[in-house]
Parts: structure tokens; C-alpha cells; sequence
């Protein structure tokens, strides 16, 4: 199966979820909020980073229970919306 390019907007979307991920973790360290969401430092390195732009639903789900971070949040950043929190 070829994977079609991502788009501009696409890598974008995955550099806000990678820092929203980022500022949740706050000083956590890496390697152990990587460790209790299942995945390896070096993923969730990437995805921090923007360069994992498009990480597996499951990934994000498993993140979103670790860093006790709303899942909704996670989307709003994927589509560019700020939290309702944030918004009032």
C-alpha cells in the first residue's frame, strides 16, 4: 500500500499536538511517560517534535490517559481549536 504524502496542514496539525503532548508532559521525564503510554522514547520523541505527524489513535489515547490530558484537547489542537477553557 502506498501512503499518500501529507499535506502542509496535515503536518501542522502535528506540530500543535506535539507541543500541546510536550507542555503536558511539563518536566515528566520522557522515557517514563513514554514507557507508561507502551510506546518507546524515541516515538514519542517524534511526536513531540512534529516528526510523527499523523501517531496511530491508540497512541494518542494511551498518551491522553497518561498525561491525564482530555482527549477532546488532543483534537481541538489536531483541528486548531483552542480547548473551551482556553476559548473563555
Amino acid at each position: 500500500m502506498v501512503r499518500n504524502p501529507l499535506t502542509s496542514e496535515q503536518i501542522e496539525a502535528g506540530r500543535r499536538l506535539g507541543r500541546l503532548l510536550r507542555d503536558a508532559r511539563a518536566d515528566r521525564d520522557l522515557g517514563e511517560v513514554a514507557n507508561a503510554a507502551g510506546m518507546s522514547p524515541e516515538t514519542l520523541r517524534k511526536i513531540e517534535t512534529g516528526r510523527l505527524p499523523t501517531p496511530a489513535f491508540g497512541t494518542i489515547a494511551c498518551l491522553s490517559e497518561v498525561l491525564d490530558l482530555p482527549i477532546q484537547d488532543l483534537a481541538a489542537a489536531w483541528r486548531n481549536n483552542p480547548p473551551l477553557e482556553a476559548a473563555s
